[in-house]
């Protein structure tokens, strides 16, 4: 039985108006190729590079909120590479000294510790036309901010693997490092992985690059791993390749054999200097940090929620966000069920118009006002399902039951009168309560909530209903 060795490195898109060595603007998505450009971005002859502050501050932050050393001295080095996206033949990062090194992040099946994090620049994109004899080259994202963070060998499933991601892009979003978003192109992520028998040393490590999705890390890791269990169980050898992930056909191809920390010839960038992280540049950073989504939970728990529900809310920022505002109204409402209706009828009719809670017109104000209508007894539940679809384009609901009249009865003769109809039209159900199957009495129940508009108390009914059935 083999056991995989599981190691990422995160290409996290920092979120800075400018690139990282120049004031050319940075936010080039939805651009005509090639139109986020300048002279500095094109390794043109006698350019020099200025550092962006706010990249480093930010880098600095999500350093922090990995539990990284970030202290002392950091710097710039080469590394170079000829490819036709890297018009310097370069790329300006950081390799002994990164910003942030010596980290970890709990997540759901234990610690994984962050070696390091730093900071570089992005390359630009190369487009491969479908039947074309040619490539383009888009250089809008060269010289775009990253961050790059690379974990020690500690994941050891595509489970643990996605948990981690997630948490990590949690962290960015609520931040503000980064938006984080891998259908943007704004985090990547390649896996490193061997496999190996227990008690036995590690195997060759491959690494497949430049996944985009969860999905495709956590079923690369599966394929990987499976293939690398068969080719040693039938004798061979696994080889140090670089390897690319094929969507459409589920399985990894080899790109080029892995190159060595040699073969970039690293060395410090000339036209920067080291910087100094002093203990005053780091309170600052530290000063501007926002909850993170452990601190969230952490108080999601505190205040009543399930603790599985708080980690759902905690991990997307829109939710955390909106449920905060709806939690903050006055008087509060209750925050489980607050919760509950937030992830399960208002997820499901988000998901079913194709969009996010920050782009519905449902207000926080609204969704509190609901669930406290609920609690009051002042509407059912089935009232409140029945208005939401209007209160999710930004209808008062407590405006909506006035104007419907749908507020709970409670009137005993009304409740009466609809029982008796219900047991007149199915005397075979009475006939079966009254022999003794009391939970045949279910059956009448739907007909008298539906007799009065799904607006008689639900406790009313059942305690009429067993009062005129004599049980």
């Amino acid at each position: 039985m083999y056991r995989a060795v599981i190691g990422l490195e995160v290409h996290l898109q920092l979120r800075t108006r400018s690139k990282l060595f120049s004031a050319c603007p940075a936010d080039y998505h939805g651009a005509e190729p090639n139109t986020y450009t300048d002279p500095l971005t094109l390794g043109l002859p006698g350019t020099l590079p200025t550092l962006n502050r706010e990249a480093v501050d930010l880098a600095l932050m999500f350093g922090l909120a990995l539990n990284c050393d970030v202290s002392g001295f950091t710097q710039f080095h080469r590394k170079n590479y000829f490819y036709p996206d890297a018009p310097k033949n370069f790329q300006l990062s950081q390799y002994d000294r990164p910003i942030a090194r010596n980290g970890y992040l709990d997540v759901e099946g234990g610690r994984i510790r962050i070696k390091r994090a730093h900071l570089e620049d992005d390359a630009g994109k190369l487009i491969h036309p479908a039947y074309a004899p040619y490539s383009l080259l888009d250089l809008n994202r060269a010289g775009s901010p990253l961050i790059e963070m690379v974990t020690e060998a500690d994941i050891t499933s595509p489970e643990q693997a996605r948990a981690f991601l997630e948490a990590v892009q949690a962290i960015a979003q609520s931040l503000g490092v980064s938006d984080a978003t891998p259908e943007e192109g704004k985090m990547r992520c390649d896996v490193n992985l061997s496999v190996h028998r227990p008690g036995q040393p590690w195997g060759t490590k491959v690494e497949v690059k430049n996944l985009n999705s969860f999905r495709s890390v956590a079923r690369a890791i599966e394929y990987e791993t499976a293939r690398q269990t068969r080719v040693l169980d039938a004798g061979g050898v696994i080889t140090q390749d670089t390897l690319g992930w094929d969507e459409g056909g589920q399985k990894t191809f080899v790109m080029r054999t892995k190159e060595g920390e040699a073969d970039y010839r690293y060395f410090p960038e000339p036209d920067l200097p080291p910087l100094e992280i002093t203990p005053d540049w780091i309170a600052r950073v530290r000063a501007r940090m926002p909850e993170l989504p452990a601190q969230k939970r952490a108080r999601y728990v505190a205040a009543g929620v399930r603790d599985g529900d708080a980690q759902t809310l905690s991990l997307n920022v829109s939710l955390s966000r909106f449920y905060d505002e709806a939690l903050s109204t006055q008087p509060a409402p209750d925050a489980q069920k607050l919760a509950n209706w937030l992830l399960t009828d208002v997820a499901g009719l988000l998901a079913a118009r194709e969009i996010g809670i920050a782009q519905s017109d449902l207000k926080p104000a609204h969704l509190a006002a609901l669930v406290r209508l609920i609690d009051a007894g002042t509407i059912s539940g089935r009232v409140a399902k029945d208005l939401l679809p209007d209160v999710m384009e930004g209808q008062d609901p407590e405006m909506l039951v006035h104007e419907r009249g749908l507020t709970v009865v409670t009137d005993t003769a009304a409740i009466d009168a609809a029982i008796d109809a219900a047991m007149q039209a199915d005397p075979a159900t009475v006939a079966k309560v009254r022999a003794g199957n009391a939970k045949a009495m279910n059956a009448l129940f739907g007909p008298v909530m539906k007799a009065t508009g799904g607006k008689a108390k639900p406790e009313v009914v059942r305690e009429r209903l067993q009062a005129k059935l004599g049980l």
